[in-house]
């Protein structure tokens, strides 16, 4: 348990970033997906639109420090490929 004021300080600043964190991780997950619903629906307008909403989500992530930005680009990459290969 913190005992100093620092310690006791950062342990809230550490409840408050994870909350943000958690709320972020999670909006981020809910377009990827809805890009995998529309891929699995079959509707390829609807996977591009899903899919061009989820990138910008994905990238704010990783300038956040969420995500890893290898993570978020392999994320990107596969999604994308599905997508294209709706055809």
């Amino acid at each position: 348990m913190a005992n100093s004021p620092q310690a006791k300080k950062r342990a809230r600043q550490n409840e408050k970033q994870n909350a943000v964190n958690k709320a972020r991780r999670s909006r981020i997950r809910t377009h990827i997906r809805k890009v995998e619903e529309a891929i699995t629906s079959g509707n390829k307008d609807a996977a591009v639109a899903a899919l061009r909403e989820a990138q910008p989500e994905l990238m704010r992530g990783v300038t956040k420090g969420v995500f890893h930005k290898n993570t978020a680009s392999r994320k990107m990459s596969r999604l994308s490929a599905r997508v294209k290969a709706l055809a």
